[in-house]
């Protein structure tokens, strides 16, 4: 957040940091009791035969051992082994109470194979945990995730793993839980690990043509079995390859089977020379489908190849092919009943299988000009600005005047009722959103690069996702520097400064303010050089050193005032207040706040005015005035309950507990600090053991 100070001061929190330092032996987490256990398997898939394989996999589950269950699924391309595992964590999910987790892992596929970093994220946000108190690092992640799944039952399935090091930090610590992998190879150290095997074989006649008994109908089989015999063998017993071409032969009821296994052969022909074995049946089976689509819906076949994430929604598509969203949507759903696109939750979709993916992208690679390509993506890009910039004003209306230019223009622009909409969107694209920062900058679209970069300051300041956040903003400066605008570089070198203080990286953060302040001093910006000042004061409380701090603080608050700036006024007298009351110095502290309030008064800033009740309330009740105090911590309690900002809740009901201990209230007390703890969550943060430390004290006086 722009606005954290430090997390080390006495009675005041501004957020929550997880720092390696910071965090010894065990970190204990509570699930906050609202939140329902995660429940993220895709829909349940239609199974055909398999009953060897899910009697296998039961077996193995049904195996007396006092360790985590790991099973791999393996198997070629095409054949199956997702749906199979699908299947069956559907079967078991009903034994596993404490949640079900799914992460697509991409490890054959045309986009980057996923972190189990950014997965270990995903999933502790999903088990309870605060972004805000989730660690950076890949270590601290995943030891944290081993200590919230201890003593849970959890299932979870991780689909296309590419090597046991993208798998291994993401398996359960619980012996009473299970997780699935799937992988086109045996993942030998995995196995090593005590992981046991699965091999998924093709399928075999009997089964394949259940499979297209399945989709077109006992009748129109048996028509012409020995068709279908041959269908079966050209498609190589694949489920993938099958799949497609039941589903091309699903819509033309009256096309007879010879013409299919006819058309089939022919594509097979072509392809041999370039491709073999089961690329062949695949391939094949993708292309006869590919021809069948009409011009307008087999050219958005090709141009969602570009799209930088794995999951798109109907805008996107909108502002990728320069058509409407409601003929987006026809057109997506004619490649879903094609079986080429998935439809998953929230109305969004995905390619059937990464195999897919690859052959529409070398298809607008052969079928589509390098302008065409360049056109969409564009579109694309300017669309994720645009939208960006909308949720951004719904979150930070205070921010105005900013560059947001990218061109074209998208025709339909897509806003959100409120805060929370655009925060949702915001989170739901993330993944999108940063792919496309850096394909913006691959493709020398820099000005867009830098600006969507700095328009995801929104959904950082108040999500976290602290590495990503430093690894947008460090493509965010190397496109402002490429496109030359000295601006924009000083405005990312302050992004990254924060981003990286927020990781406990005060000298690099140190480093990049410095170059961010003596560029600001060049382009004559004196307010922007003023806040790099406080910014730099941020840095120096966060190390503890409380002097430098309030010299920074203290010149930032005169220039601001010289300046005329009210909203940065405002926050600088707060920085300045935190470091008093660490001090002991509440009674000017209170002075301070009360500026800081008078200032905030018709600024379109819920956020930080909660934050000036909040900090109020620790400074009355370090003066002695107690009912203000308490006035003050509930009003800033409700208005961080709306906000939603649980950093802040823990701020104000800490303040609460320690009210009341002072009071001689000691069951409210802790029950205030259990509370916050539970809000926290993080044992290892200093907030967490500030206030463990005031509960240890209540229990001494019992």
């Amino acid at each position: 957040m722009s606005e954290i100070l430090y997390n080390d001061v006495t009675g005041v929190i501004y957020g929550s940091l997880v720092q390696a330092r910071d965090i010894f032996g065990g970190v204990h987490l509570h699930e906050v009791a609202s939140l329902p256990p995660p429940s993220q398997l895709p829909p349940r898939p239609r199974l055909v035969d398999r009953e060897a394989a899910l009697a296998e996999l039961q077996s193995l589950r049904e195996a007396p051992t006092d360790a985590p269950i790991t099973l791999l699924i393996t198997g070629s391309a095409g054949v199956g082994k997702s749906a199979l595992s699908l299947a069956w964590a559907h079967m078991i999910r009903r034994h596993f109470p404490d949640g079900q987790l799914y992460a697509e892992l991409h490890g054959y596929s045309d986009v980057a194979p996923v972190s189990p970093r950014e997965v270990l994220g995903d999933f502790l946000r999903a088990l309870g945990i605060p972004a805000e108190l989730i660690p950076g690092d890949l270590a601290q992640r995943a030891a944290l995730y081993r200590t919230v799944t201890q003593d849970q039952r959890l299932l979870v399935l991780l689909d296309d793993a590419m090597s046991a090091a993208q798998v291994q930090p993401l398996l359960p610590a619980s012996p009473a839980s299970i997780t699935l992998v799937t992988s086109r190879h045996r993942l030998a150290s995995l196995l090593m690990r005590g992981a046991r095997s699965v091999y998924v074989d093709r399928f075999d006649a009997e089964a394949s043509l259940a499979l297209l008994r399945d989709a077109l109908g006992s009748e129109r089989l048996e028509q012409d079995r020995e068709a279908a015999s041959e269908l079966v063998e050209l498609c190589m017993r694949l489920p993938l390859a099958l799949s497609v071409a039941a589903a091309r032969l699903a819509a033309r009821p009256s096309w007879p089977l010879r013409e299919m296994v006819t058309a089939l052969t022919e594509e097979q022909r072509a392809l041999t020379a370039l491709t073999i074995g089961d690329d062949v049946a695949l391939h094949s089976a993708l292309d006869l489908s590919y021809r069948a689509l009409r011009p307008d819906t087999a050219r958005l076949y090709r141009l969602l190849s570009l799209i930088p994430g794995d999951r798109f929604g109907a805008d996107a598509t909108a502002a990728l092919a320069g058509v409407s969203r409601m003929e987006a949507r026809r057109l997506l759903g004619e490649l879903t009943d094609a079986n080429l696109l998935t439809d998953i939750e929230d109305g969004r979709y995905r390619f059937h299988h990464a195999l897919v993916r690859s052959h529409a992208y070398q298809l607008i690679e052969t079928e589509d000009p390098g302008e065409a390509r360049e056109a969409a993506v564009g579109r694309l890009l300017a669309w994720y600005l645009a939208t960006a910039a909308c949720a951004e004003r719904r979150l930070r209306p205070h921010r105005t005047g900013l560059p947001r230019d990218a061109e074209p223009r998208p025709a339909e622009l897509t806003d959100f009722g409120g805060p929370e909409d655009a925060l949702q969107w915001l989170e739901s694209e993330r993944a999108n959103l940063s792919a496309a920062v850096e394909m913006a900058h691959d493709r020398g679209r820099e000005a867009t690069a830098w600006q969507l970069a700095d328009a995801m300051w929104a959904l950082f300041l108040f999500m976290g996702h602290h590495m990503e956040r430093v690894a947008v903003e460090e493509t965010g400066l190397a496109a402002a520097r490429s496109c030359g605008d000295r601006y924009a570089e000083a405005k990312m070198l302050n992004r990254l400064g924060l981003s990286l203080n927020a990781l406990g990286r005060h000298d690099e953060a140190v480093a990049r303010l410095g170059e961010a302040l003596e560029l600001w001093r060049q382009l004559g910006e004196r307010e922007r050089e003023v806040g790099t000042r406080r910014r730099l004061g941020l840095v120096s409380a966060g190390r503890g050193d409380h002097d430098a701090a309030i010299a920074e603080l203290t010149a930032a608050i005169a220039a601001y005032r010289e300046l005329g700036s009210g909203r940065n006024t405002a926050l600088a007298l707060m920085d300045l207040a935190g470091v008093l009351l660490a001090r002991g110095q509440a009674f000017d502290a209170v002075v301070h706040l009360e500026q800081a309030r008078a200032l905030l008064r018709g600024v379109d800033d819920a956020y930080n005015r909660a934050r000036v009740s909040i900090f109020l309330g620790h400074a009355h009740a370090g003066a002695g005035n107690h009912d203000e105090a308490d006035r003050e911590l509930r009003t800033g309690l409700e208005a961080m309950s709306e906000l939603g900002s649980s950093a802040g809740r823990a701020a104000a009901l800490e303040g609460l507990g320690e009210l009341a201990e002072r009071t001689g209230r000691r069951d409210e007390a802790r029950q205030r600090y259990e509370s916050a703890l539970e809000i926290l969550g993080e044992e290892g943060s200093v907030g967490y053991i500030r206030i463990r430390a005031r509960l240890e004290r209540l229990k001494n006086y019992s």
